[in-house]
């Protein structure tokens, strides 16, 4: 399935994957903005250029078995034809563009054929799997159930850990993964109780600096709203920070279902970047000029922990509509298709919320939870021609696809992020914008971003 494209944000373009400083000794880098190499190579095997060069470009890389070169060379800024022809020196090979957004590169002495060795990459993630986590469980009880759940819990041996009582659900945290299997094994016969799986949601981690630039202003503020006529969009993310960014503001007072945060005052977290390509979406609207009314709501389901789970994702969700979300965007996922998340999704949708979700930086076909549940809008990232990005998810769960490029000022510094969690901000504030210039709400608004009608926006 080819995602629909967003025609509003078409003026977004890709930039490079972060790299180090041209010229440091033992460096490759690829510009994707401009499709340019620069390498500064003392003395490398030619697996390890290969390898170097998958990470940075996200290409497919095949090449002959038992092929030994070293590579020495130095340059900057070259296209990337004459590029690879440096690295190669007398090596032949083939770049080959696919579909999608996908690049093939072939390396071989004399026959392409040959190439048949699949050089590894390592793709920007969301979330990784296999994600269950394998001590906890979730115990979610019928109405009407008349045992006691602490009681129950210590029976089990194990301990509550979270609570979503308006839906009967309960975090298990047990001593080990066979102690917890053992509890699914004692309840697989109970009517009144099920059990499901509780899944690991790693922590995002595409958020790279630039050499310092000029950082324009957002060009936007703040109008006084009451709460009958402001816009709520939720970040249901990692925490959101305020000072030395452009969005004090504009946020409303943060929620943690996950504890406190340990996010260093220095340290740019994931939240705050897709809070501020949010709100870099509400100013690009000719409507702005005058203020907007457009909130963040900060839900952060990540507290100090390396990673979540689907269980604190479905507390942020419930806190996000509890809250009077009118979006909920979700640049996170994983590969766990929790039933406590697509229920909390349907009863928002059914008080007229709007979810946003990342498809996911494989770039496999395989389903990215929560983008997959049909009641989502999934959105992956294109590349500069309008395609795929080559690292980039794709498939049939996914709806559209939009720029994967945010850039955001914070404490002086000009960062950027690349992936599908951009794109699917991007497309949040795109979102806000159709409920601040057309009045769109609930199911329209959902039918209008799934048909791509976008206002024009550009990148900083």
């Amino acid at each position: 399935m080819i995602p629909r494209l967003l025609p509003g944000i078409l003026a977004v373009v890709l930039c490079g994957l972060a790299g180090r400083a041209a010229g440091q000794t033992g460096e490759l880098h690829y510009e994707h903005l401009s499709e340019q190499l620069t390498a500064d190579i003392p003395d490398w095997p030619l697996d390890q250029v290969l390898e170097r060069l998958a990470q940075t470009t996200h290409w497919q890389i095949l090449v002959e078995p038992e092929i030994e070169r070293k590579v020495r060379v130095k340059f900057r800024d070259v296209p990337v034809g004459e590029g690879l022809r440096r690295l190669f020196g007398p090596l032949s090979f083939a770049y080959v563009p696919g579909t999608a957004g996908a690049v093939k590169l072939l390396v071989f002495s004399s026959d392409a054929k040959a190439a048949t060795s699949l050089v590894p990459t390592i793709a920007p993630a969301i979330g990784a799997g296999p994600t269950r986590i394998e001590d906890e469980l979730i115990l979610r009880v019928k109405p009407g159930y008349q045992g006691d759940i602490e009681e129950l819990a210590r029976s089990l041996g194990a301990t509550i850990i979270g609570k979503l009582e308006e839906q009967n659900a309960y975090r298990l945290k047990f001593a080990s993964a066979e102690a917890a299997q053992s509890a699914r094994n004692r309840l697989a016969t109970q009517r009144d109780l099920q059990i499901q799986d509780n899944y690991r949601i790693s922590l995002p981690n595409d958020i790279d600096s630039q050499s310092p630039l000029a950082i324009p202003s957002l060009g936007l503020t703040a109008r006084p709203v009451g709460n009958d006529d402001q816009i709520v969009v939720a970040v249901v993310d990692t925490p959101v920070q305020s000072e030395g960014t452009v969005l004090k503001d504009f946020l409303l007072p943060g929620i943690s279902v996950a504890g406190e945060s340990n996010v260093s005052a220095d340290t740019l977290s994931h939240g705050t970047s897709m809070a501020t390509t949010i709100l870099n979406g509400v100013a690009a609207s000719a409507d702005a000029a005058g203020g907007t009314a457009v909130r963040i709501l900060p839900v952060d389901v990540y507290g100090s922990n390396e990673s979540s789970s689907s269980f604190a994702v479905a507390q942020g969700i419930q806190a996000a509509i509890l809250g009077g979300a009118d979006l909920v965007n979700l640049s996170l996922g994983g590969d766990g298709a929790s039933p406590l998340v697509e229920e909390l999704i349907r009863a928002g949708q059914a008080q007229g919320v709007v979810f946003i979700a990342a498809a996911g930086n494989e770039p496999v076909t395989t389903p990215t939870y929560p983008a997959a549940f049909p009641e989502v809008v999934a959105v992956t990232a294109m590349d500069r021609s309008g395609n795929v990005a080559p690292y980039a998810n794709y498939g049939d769960f996914v709806d559209l696809v939009a720029p994967g490029l945010s850039f955001v000022p914070f404490q002086g510094q000009r960062y950027y992020v690349m992936g599908t969690s951009a794109a699917a901000a991007n497309t949040t504030g795109q979102a806000a914008n159709l409920i601040v210039t057309q009045g769109l709400r609930g199911a329209a608004l959902e039918q209008a971003i799934r048909a791509g009608v976008f206002q024009p926006s550009t990148t900083p």
